[in-house]
């Protein structure tokens, strides 16, 4: 049985003129034991030419999960389209456990209707089956859909295929000069959209909860601000302009607040401003330099990096009604440098930069049990980010004297490596789950 989803999709982002994937993705290690997954090309039923290939999308995103491992076309013993078609004992000889089909409905007025069935090849049942209508601007986002629904209905978690990426990027124009752009994409490097650009450096994205707005750092005016800006309408806000450094914008998780570093009374401390009023709040008071706030996901506390130990190390400090509530307590104690935490959205892991050897790399500090794990092997691994639903990490490193984007999973097994065909890109930060406009 197929049920019909509500979601119509018209994709924001299709309003850019850009169609090809700036980002460039490669998969460069995959999860040992991932669970095979046969997706057969989706049927076309239309005069048109075949639009872009959902099997291609979908197989991709499930891949770079790690959990899966699609099956070439090639070694596709049949190619049914619905449930009814398939033969579940050739399908079991592969020792396939899934296979997903589908069709591709042209109809009259432009659009498209996407069907697909997600099939248990062992006990030879339906697990899931969706009708999708889509525009053709909207095609990849319904096979990101798709993909989030299938991941979901195997192991039971939300997907986190149909979300999106912010990010830096540093080219330089005809006169040699850099440009900066801050700029959005899916979470698969493709229909990117420029924000902004500017002249001057722009530092530390970071998106609101219902993710319509990204607040960030500029220096076009020759020192950093923090700016405020709509993804949708473009119109964008000065938050903080104060003597000294105006730095690290987080957004609380009820989208009211921001977390921020401001020296403007001499020492870089923590505070907290109230969006709608501007009005700030001290949370830290200390000799040592405090900086790079990251909120708890019950807004009752704040991890931050201060060296007020004698080098960078990460701190927890409850907060009471956005006020500081007691003394801070520091967090990490594996060696001499763990710096730019980052929360995952059920608060289970804290994701940083820790110091190994000279070397740069990103951890994961378990709150729990306090495990703690070195999860990458690169010279400068920066900027970690968590997924929407923890699984994946993606971060800043260079290759070959180019800034460019990697993901781990949390648990080391899965990478993949994001990059641009010129220039740097840096300063990533994964959406929260896209709120629909």
């Amino acid at each position: 049985m197929i049920r019909n989803s509500s979601l119509f999709i018209f994709l924001w982002l299709s309003v850019s003129s850009l169609a090809h994937a700036v980002l460039t993705i490669e998969i460069t290690q995959g999860s040992e034991g991932a669970q095979p997954i046969a997706i057969v090309p989706f049927e076309w039923v239309g005069k048109g030419t075949r639009p872009v290939s959902l099997k291609n999308i979908i197989a991709a995103d499930l891949q770079r999960s790690g959990l899966f491992s699609p099956l070439a076309e090639q070694d596709l013993i049949s190619k049914p389209h619905q449930g009814s078609q398939v033969d579940y004992k050739t399908w079991r000889a592969l020792n396939v456990g899934y296979l997903v089909v589908g069709k591709i409905h042209e109809l009259a007025d432009g659009s498209f209707q996407v069907q697909f069935q997600l099939l248990d090849v062992f006990k030879g049942s339906q697990l899931a089956g969706y009708s999708i209508r889509s525009l053709n601007s909207g095609l990849r986002r319904t096979a990101h859909h798709i993909s989030d629904i299938i991941y979901k209905t195997i192991t039971g978690e939300e997907g986190a295929f149909n979300t999106h990426i912010a990010y830096i990027t540093v080219t330089r124009d005809e006169n040699n000069k850099k440009r900066y752009q801050l700029a959005i994409a899916d979470a698969d490097g493709y229909n990117e959209k420029i924000i902004y650009t500017s002249p001057q450096p722009l530092m530390s994205p970071s998106w609101s909860p219902d993710g319509t707005r990204l607040a960030y750092v500029s220096f076009l005016n020759g020192r950093p601000e923090i700016f405020v800006q709509n993804i949708f309408s473009s119109k964008k806000e000065k938050l903080a302009s104060f003597q000294g450094l105006n730095n690290a914008p987080r957004w609380s998780p009820d989208g009211k607040y921001l977390a921020l570093t401001l020296s403007k009374d001499g020492n870089p401390e923590i505070y907290v401003m109230n969006v709608n009023s501007h009005k700030l709040t001290r949370i830290t008071r200390s000799y040592a330099i405090d900086t790079e706030p990251e909120w708890l996901p019950d807004s009752k506390g704040l991890i931050f990096t201060s060296d007020r130990g004698g080098s960078p190390q990460l701190y927890e400090i409850k907060l009471n009604n956005y006020k500081p509530g007691n003394r801070a307590q520091r967090l990490t104690f594996e060696g001499n440098y763990n710096a730019r935490p980052t929360v995952s959205a059920d608060g289970r892991y804290i994701a940083m930069v820790h110091r190994s050897q000279g070397q740069f790399r990103i951890a994961v500090l378990e709150r729990e049990s306090r495990h703690f794990s070195v999860l990458t092997q690169g010279n400068l691994d920066e900027s970690p980010s968590f997924a929407p639903n923890g699984r994946m990490i993606i971060y800043a490193t260079e290759e070959k004297f180019r800034g460019i984007l990697s993901a781990v999973s949390v648990d080391g097994r899965a990478r993949q490596r994001l990059s641009l065909k010129k220039g740097d890109v840096r300063e990533p930060v994964w959406s929260p789950y896209q709120v629909n406009k």
